[in-house]
Order: C-alpha cells, then structure tokens, then sequence
C-alpha cells in the first residue's frame, strides 16, 4: 500500500492551527480564581508540549531521510492515462481512508488532568520544605533552629564555611534544594522556562566565576588561611596568637596535618619559615597529600577541588534565583510557619479543610453575581446568611482589638474568641506581656500596660524581701531587719 506522508503532514499542520487557536482563547478567558489560573496555566502549557511535539514530527517528515515524501510527490506528479483518471483517484481516496481508520483523529487536547501538588503546598501557596529541613538539621553544616526560622534562612548560603562547602554531603543538600524547587516553580508556573533561565545564568556565572565575583566565593584561587606570611612572624609563639581555625586553614592549604593544639600546629606552620614544602619531613604531611607526589599532582588536585568548588558555587547561584522567582512564597510559608507555632492540631486541620473547600466554593462569573445588598456574611453554602442569624450572633456589632494592631472583629463571639488566637498572643508578645486570663476583654495598649504594672507591684508585696524580713540580733538581745542592721553596723553603734 502507497505510503500516506502527504496526508500526515497536513494533519501535523491542522493540528498545529488548532492548538494556536485553543491556546489563544484559552488565555483570553479571565480565571475566577487562583486554582482556576493555576488549572489554566497548566492546560496552556500542555498545548504549548503538543506543539512542540507536532512541530518535531514535521521537521521529521520535510527532513525526509528515507526519501518517502519524494516518493510519494513523485507518484502524483505521474500523469495518469485518460481511463486511469477515475481508478487513480478511487486509490488514492482508499488510502486516506485505511489512514484515518488506522490512525484515528484523538483529542489533541484532554482537560481532565491532574496537578501534583501536595496539601501542605495549598496550590502554591506555601513550600513544603520539612525533608530538607531535617537534611539541614542533622547535617555537619547545619544547626538546631525552628522550621520557621528556617525557612527565613536556608537561602543564606554564605555562612556556611567553605569547609563544610566542599564536602559530598552539602552538594546532595544543594541538589535536593534544587530539584524541589525547580519542580515546585514547574507545578505553580508552568509557563516559566527555567532551562532557558539557567542557561543565560551559567553565562552570566562563568564571566563572573573567572573575575572572582560570585558571592561567597570570592577570590576562591586564594585559600582564607594562605594568606598567612611567614616573613611577618619570627616567633612561634606569634603564629599562636593567630588562633586554632586559622592555623588549621593554613596548614591545611599546605598539605600538612592540621590537627593538635594551637601550639603543635603553630610549630609545624614554622617549620616552613626556614625549610621549603618538598625538602619537609614526611611525618608532617597528611595522609592525603603524600609527600612524594606533592610537587606532582598538586596542580591536578588543585585544578580538581576548584571543579568541584564551581559545581558547588552554580548550584547555590541557580537555588537563589529561583528563591528571587518565590520570594513572594517564602515570605508567606514562613509567616504560616511562624502562625502554626500558636494553634493546636484541630485547628490546624480546621484550617487545612477550609483552605481547600475555599477555591472549589469559589464560582464562575455568572454565579458571582449574587445579590446582597446587606453585605451579610457568606455561609456554608457560599450564599448570604439569613439575616435573622445575622442579627442573632451580633455580626453587626464591630470590635476592634489595638493590641491586634486595630484588627476588628464582627461578633461577640469573634471577639472573645480572638484572645486566643495567634495575633493576639503575637501583640502581647511584643509587649512583653503573659497572655494570661487577667488580661481578657483588655484590647488596649496603655491598659494591658498599666495592669501587668499592678500585677508585678502586688506580687513584689507579696514577696519575700531578705532586706526587710530577714532578722538579726545584736549582744544585748535587740532585734532588727536586715537593712536596719546592716546600717547600724556600718556606723559602728553595734
């Protein structure tokens, strides 16, 4: 059977003009919310992967590398005899057909996919970064803190030292901050090209890498402890006062063993003012850096840790500029973070349930338009409350909090319920101020104040002061306070 090529690249072709056209249309429709626009990216994208694909199979065929679109162009281009007319065409009709069957017309486009995104995200919203938090946390180059005050700084690369930069264990950190990001900006912007970011910012790193400018990494061809000149010290005891890390760092970029006291290490560092490094003795070098083959493969392990150095130093440039990209998500994970501190487990649940009932109750622009002249609260349904209920709960009734930083809140209920909450408890906090049950129905700054005053009077009255309580008794028998004693004493008159 003839061969269809002519028929398949004007399929490709019909194909790429309708996918133009549903992506066109498909941005032209205004999202009703932040899962819808989430929803449309997605399908955007999607269309865009189509094209593309169409796009490589067309080149494929117009290529023609096994010659069957020439072939087949040649075939038609044949003049059929005048009896053949009506069998070539009835032919050529008949292998359209057997393509067709063979190669029905799918739906280019199928909406009903699925986004990857886990509930701890809120479509986007925050990062969900607890793995690599306890990566971070039970590394050798991390410290104990808080998830919140984690996620404030685990961008801040430049105060991990460079020798715990240079290890295996920091680069896997590196990769996995990497990859969740990356996945993360892929999920919530679909339509953001971060291989086309990337490659224009290796660019831009090698010219930055070459002149040494690439934050934290400065002047990386001079190690931090080679720049100790052994001409300015004549003394042992002055390498000393340089201190353990430094002496360490020195001896280290030297190949020599750099454990043992500040004295050992200043004393192996001195050796060096008056013997060159080849003529050293063997016992000085680490086991690392063998002495016969210092001079030698010194060049290739040099040329080696400055690769692994500029690996490392590309990963933290590419983490930090998908950090710019979510700086927005960052600021709002860690306020999250810092919010849950303050709330119990129902209600962190409470609150989940509601973040994802919250988008799929959100409706079109037609159901938008609701009347509610009263401008009622909205209920379970996503329609006005009645206003019986309204008034019954007092949702009329306006309170308003200057602890809270003039919040108001609708409702006695609201109200009552806000001294509990986590922006209360924040405003007290910042005042220095228990959150205690003394302090309920004071919205007030000056009376919060003026209360905790009164409360830490009363219990200076109620505590035991030694200077006023405490007795003493002189030789003939007369008793006083501690103060009153102490002062005659002090006069002599005891």
């Amino acid at each position: 059977m003839a061969s269809t090529v002519l028929e398949a690249t004007r399929a490709a072709h019909e194909d790429l003009e309708r996918l133009e056209r549903l992506a066109v249309r498909e941005l032209q429709r205004e999202p009703a919310n932040a899962r819808d626009r989430l929803y449309q990216s997605h399908r955007v994208r999607h269309m865009l992967d189509l094209v593309i694909s169409t796009s490589d199979k067309l080149v494929e065929i117009y290529e023609d590398e096994d010659n069957a679109r020439k072939d087949e162009i040649s075939t038609h281009l044949t003049a059929p005899t005048q009896s053949g007319i009506f069998s070539k065409y009835y032919e050529r009709l008949k292998e359209i057909r057997d393509y067709h069957r063979r190669n029905p017309s799918a739906r280019l486009f199928d909406p009903s996919f699925r986004i990857l995104v886990v509930w701890m995200e809120a479509f986007g919203r925050y990062l969900d970064l607890h793995e690599l938090y306890n990566e971070f946390i039970n590394s050798k180059f991390g410290t104990r803190m808080e998830y919140s005050a984690y996620v404030g700084t685990f961008t801040q690369t430049e105060k991990i030292s460079r020798n715990h930069k240079a290890t295996r264990q920091y680069r896997e950190y590196l990769e996995h901050i990497l990859e969740y990001l990356t996945s993360f900006v892929y999920r919530i912007e679909p339509l953001q090209d971060t291989e086309k970011i990337f490659a224009k910012l290796e660019n831009e790193f090698e010219e930055r890498w070459a002149n040494g400018e690439v934050p934290g990494w400065e002047s990386e061809s001079v190690s931090e402890g080679s720049d100790i000149d052994l001409d300015d010290y004549s003394t042992v005891e002055e390498l000393v006062e340089l201190g353990p890390q430094k002496l360490k760092e020195a001896l280290a970029t030297r190949g020599l063993k750099s454990g043992g006291t500040v004295q050992q290490r200043a004393e192996r560092l001195f050796l060096l003012k008056d013997t060159p490094l080849e003529q050293l003795d063997r016992k000085h070098f680490a086991k690392v850096a063998r002495p016969s083959t210092v001079s030698s493969e010194s060049s290739n392990g040099n040329s080696f840790k400055d690769d692994v150095k500029k690996e490392i130093a590309l990963l933290e440039v590419k983490m930090k500029r998908l950090c710019e990209l979510l700086d927005e998500v960052i600021v709002r994970t860690k306020e999250n973070a810092e919010k849950k501190l303050t709330l119990t487990y129902e209600e962190m649940e409470a609150e989940r349930e509601e973040e994802e009932v919250q988008p799929d109750s959100e409706s079109d622009d037609e159901e938008q338009q609701i009347y509610n002249p009263l401008k009622l609260p909205m209920g379970w349904d996503g329609k006005p409350i009645p206003y019986w209920l309204y008034k019954l709960h007092g949702l009329g009734q306006e309170f308003k909090c200057e602890i809270c930083g003039n919040h108001s809140y609708w409702g006695r209920r609201a109200y009552e319920r806000h001294f509990k909450e986590w922006r209360h408890q924040h405003g007290m906090r910042c005042l220095g101020i228990p959150n205690t049950k003394n302090f309920n129905e004071i919205t007030s700054i000056e009376e919060a104040k003026a209360l905790w005053e009164k409360i830490q009077a009363r219990q200076g009255v109620i505590k035991w002061r030694p200077e006023l309580e405490e007795e003493y008794e002189d030789q003939e028998g007369n008793i006083y306070n501690k103060k009153t004693y102490t002062d005659l004493q002090r006069q002599g008159l005891i």
